[in-house]
């Protein structure tokens, strides 16, 4: 079908001009009658004719018939565009109907169309009817204004209606085992997390924090950083659906009225041949090529991941608006009306999420930054959040087109408080039995003590999805909970594979009955295809072969059902598969993809596989979790590989192979000393970052660097400077006894660093070990919540604060030392017109500082200068 030659033929049988600000009969617009006719009722037949050589199937040629205008098929259409004449509708109705309800009428208007036909060409005839009135509608809807609006108002309204159903939920983990849904309200669940931003990128600038639902307040391009299980998606769910309800908090009153677009970067890959596994090359069995005893195995079947598979090269990295439905699988997307999408961004409406830069291939996302450059040029007055892990991005990758860049702060000690309680209200909202409910306020809070007290808890309580694992497994081991990352997988595995439906009390509805370890296994298959083919998502189909490859080797599994029965098995009652669209199948949670693919990785013995992707961020997670999984001289081996020179590696692949083997030691359970050893020469000279940036990406090593950094006492302060911003990186207390060695220095941007970085460390010890010692002058002290600015009084205040936390004026009036306070800095959101009026209660008080989005205060006291801060 050529929708060119289709769309032409259609314009033939419509007048060319006539009013487009109102409703209009179609009657009046047909070419074939009225005063300013250009057709005859002649030229139907050859309208109809090209429409069946454009629009139908081959038919077996008649016997008799020469001309295809004496077709009978030809005369039935001829009928039917005839009575577009004699229809009573106007142009916004027609449109409002659809093609199969327009096709109807006609089909009324016109009952004796049909009359000769056989039973073939009757059925063909009903088809043409509906196609070309799918065409006559596109044509009344690009040629028409206002049914454009019309049929664009009522479609943003199921769609608005689409977004919620299909956003408005969480998965909270395992919070009730007994009785309760896997999911959850997005109210009901939803914690808001807090975004930061340096505000202006100098040393000791305001670190502006804001809630993260706020963070589009005011802006129109945000770049939004955030590990795996910091809120990103859920930050996104919020947002889509809180524009599509229309319910807004006053901050965001700007994008009431916007069209919010859901965009996965992960579904914009279409390969061509992406349903094939050859690249595995294993004929169905998961062991062959591999040899458990010999760490040396080479699968030259793994070298490429790209072996065997056809890309279609000439894929946009990014879609075009009117395939932005399609592209993200909207069940509904043929449905919108031509040119919705593009009349949408054109018209500045848009709120467009595009989410995970980072499940993007890396060869991929130099094109899609190009076209999250381009498009929002196209398009001005749209809204864009763009999110990604801050592995997969460098800094200031959208900063050229005025994207501001915010991070997903890890959840404050407080943040972790509230997830913790709302987890638990959740959890008691089902629970009718006192002695139960008496039971899980006391694991609430012995599980609240653990973490502040015990350091590798504390450490893995970072974000949503850690803290809704760890509420979880505490009370389904009754108080008991594993350490470290490994077991805490291990631990989430069982609990969701193996104890959830057996705490149910359930029988197997599906009539399959699998132990814990064929679904790991066989959930392993999936999470390899994706890690082999770059994906984090994959069609139904490719999921129900990949089984049935695998399923002879798991006997157990065999017997109870086909791959499409062991499939539904698997989605259904296993807690870690999803179908996020009709035909599509991915992890409830990247991290558990990676961590299945380093399972499946360690066990088919393929080390030199991941180190020839170890130059991939999106390995990374991967890399770590195998050193975790792996035995002691497949860790030596796989570590010994990532420290070796490679043959034309470039010099920063080279340097992000070192790293990532620093970053590895502390997952490694044991190892060689000399490989340790070697570890730490290769990557000694490293650690003496040359540029700020440079310090910046040492962070995500982890607290291993802090045994390679050198002595900063006979460093200069430019150097002490970038040391300081290294270990400041590392959210662990046992970077505070790095830091005390650069506590007396009199650099004020080695003293700002370290001010600045208060909120990640234990508050009272850092309070009494770095922030106690600093000298105050010209520098800002930061306060992040309520438990701070305590530890600030008691050290005595300080002359010049900078409130980056949501305090109130009583807490701030009763926390901050009167007498001592001659600088505030307020680096958060105050709301609508605040009345600063307590500030009178600071008699020193000369200076205050503003965030931009609080120009419009009240009530400030008489000699105190107002600075406002630059967005």
């Amino acid at each position: 079908m050529d929708p060119e030659a289709v769309h032409a033929l259609v314009q033939e049988l419509f007048v060319a001009d006539g009013p487009v600000d109102r409703p209009v009969r179609i009657a009046s617009l047909v070419a074939f009658q009225g005063d300013h006719r250009t057709l005859t009722e002649r030229d139907l037949p050859r309208i109809a004719a090209a429409l069946i050589e454009v629009e139908a199937e081959p038919r077996p040629a008649h016997p008799t018939l020469t001309d295809p205008l004496t077709d009978p098929l030809t005369d039935a259409l001829a009928r039917t565009l005839h009575s577009l004449g004699t229809v009573d509708l106007d142009d916004v109705r027609a449109v409002r109907l659809g093609p199969e309800a327009f096709a109807r009428h006609l089909a009324v208007a016109a009952p004796d169309a049909d009359e000769g036909l056989n039973a073939a060409d009757a059925r063909t005839h009903t088809r043409l009817r509906e196609a070309v009135c799918a065409h006559i509608l596109r044509f009344l809807v690009l040629r028409s204004r206002f049914v454009a609006a019309a049929e664009d108002a009522a479609f943003e309204e199921r769609y608005a209606q689409d977004i919620v159903a299909a956003h408005d939920h969480l998965t909270i983990y395992g919070i009730d085992l007994a009785h309760s849904p896997d999911s959850w309200p997005l109210d009901a669940a939803y914690l808001s997390l807090q975004t930061e931003t340096d505000g202006g990128g100098g040393p000791g600038a305001p670190v502006e924090q804001a809630p993260a639902e706020q963070a589009l307040a005011g802006r129109e391009r945000v770049l939004l950083w955030g590990v795996a299980g910091a809120g990103k998606t859920t930050l996104v769910q919020r947002l889509a659906v809180s524009v599509a309800r229309g319910d807004l908090p006053a901050p965001l009153e700007g994008l009431r009225g916007r069209v919010p677009f859901v965009l996965p970067v992960r579904r914009f890959r279409h390969d061509s041949n992406h349903d094939r596994h050859d690249r595995n090359n294993d004929n169905g069995n998961p062991n062959t090529n591999t040899n458990r005893s010999n760490p040396n195995t080479n699968h030259n079947s793994h070298s490429n991941p790209n072996t065997n598979t056809n890309h279609n090269s000439s894929h946009n990295a990014f879609p075009e608006p009117d395939a932005f439905l399609s592209a993200v699988r909207y069940p509904h997307a043929a449905a919108q009306p031509p040119g919705w999408a593009e009349r949408v961004l054109s018209d500045g409406r848009g709120l467009l999420l595009v989410d995970g830069v980072d499940e993007a291939p890396e060869d991929e996302r130099e094109r899609l930054r190009e076209a999250l450059r381009e498009l929002p040029t196209r398009y001005p007055g749209n809204v864009w959040l763009v999110t990604s892990r801050p592995s997969a991005v460098r800094q200031n990758w959208l900063a050229s087109e005025r994207f501001t860049e915010l991070k997903l702060s890890p959840l404050s000690r407080e943040g972790v408080t509230a997830f913790i309680r709302r987890w638990h209200a959740a959890a008691r909202q089902d629970i009718t039995d006192r002695a139960d409910l008496a039971r899980l306020s006391g694991y609430e809070e012995t599980l609240l003590d653990a973490v502040r007290i015990t350091r590798d808890l504390g450490r893995l309580a970072t974000n949503p999805l850690m803290c809704g694992l760890l509420c979880a497994l505490h009370r389904d081991r009754r108080g008991y909970l594993p350490r470290g990352r490994k077991a805490l997988y291990d631990a989430a595995l069982s609990m969701l594979l193996e104890r959830r439906d057996r705490e149910r009390a359930m029988q197997p509805p599906d009539g399959i009955d699998l132990p814990q370890e064929p679904k790991i296994r066989l959930l392993q298959k999936l999470a390899h295809w994706m890690l082999v083919n770059g994906r984090s998502e994959m069609d139904r189909a490719t999921a129900v072969e990949t089984l049935a490859r695998h399923l002879p080797a798991i006997p157990h599994a065999a017997r109870q059902g086909g791959p499409e029965e062991i499939y539904r098995h698997l989605l259904n009652r296993t807690g870690l598969l999803r179908e996020p669209t009709p035909g599509s199948v991915d992890f409830v949670h990247r991290t558990f993809q990676d961590y299945l693919s380093a399972r499946a990785v360690v066990e088919r013995h393929d080390f030199d596989f991941l180190i020839d992707h170890a130059h991939l961020d999106d390995w990374e997670e991967v890399i770590r979790m195998s050193v975790a999984l792996a035995r002691p001289d497949e860790c030596g081996y796989l570590l010994e590989g990532l420290l070796a020179a490679r043959k034309d590696a470039r010099p920063i692949h080279a340097r992000h192979r070192k790293l990532l083997a620093a970053s590895c030691l502390e997952h490694a359970t044991e190892l060689d000393p000399e490989v340790r050893s070697r570890v730490h020469r290769y990557t000694r000279d490293l650690v003496r970052p040359t540029s700020l940036e440079a310090a910046r990406a040492l962070g995500w090593i982890g607290p291993i660097v802090l045994e390679m950094l050198p002595d900063p006492s006979g460093v200069s302060d430019e150097e002490a400077h970038r040391l300081a911003v290294t270990a400041t990186s590392i959210a662990d207390d046992r970077a505070i006894d790095y830091l005390v060695r650069l506590r007396d220095r009199t650099s004020w941007a080695v003293r700002a660093q370290l001010a600045g970085a208060w909120r990640r460390y234990d508050t009272d010890r850092y309070a009494d070990e770095i922030i106690a010692h600093l000298d105050a002058r010209e520098l800002d002290f930061p306060v992040s919540d309520l438990g701070e600015l305590r530890a600030l009084r008691r050290l005595g205040g300080r002359p010049c604060v900078q409130v980056a936390g949501a305090l109130t004026p009583e807490q701030l009036t009763e926390g901050l030392v009167a007498e001592r306070l001659t600088e505030l800095w307020l680096a958060y959101d105050l709301g609508e017109g605040p009345d600063l009026g307590w500030l009178a209660a600071f008699p020193h008080l000369h200076t205050l500082r503003l965030s931009h989005r609080n120009a419009e205060v009240t009530g400030v006291p008489e000699g105190v200068q107002v600075i406002v801060a630059g967005p």
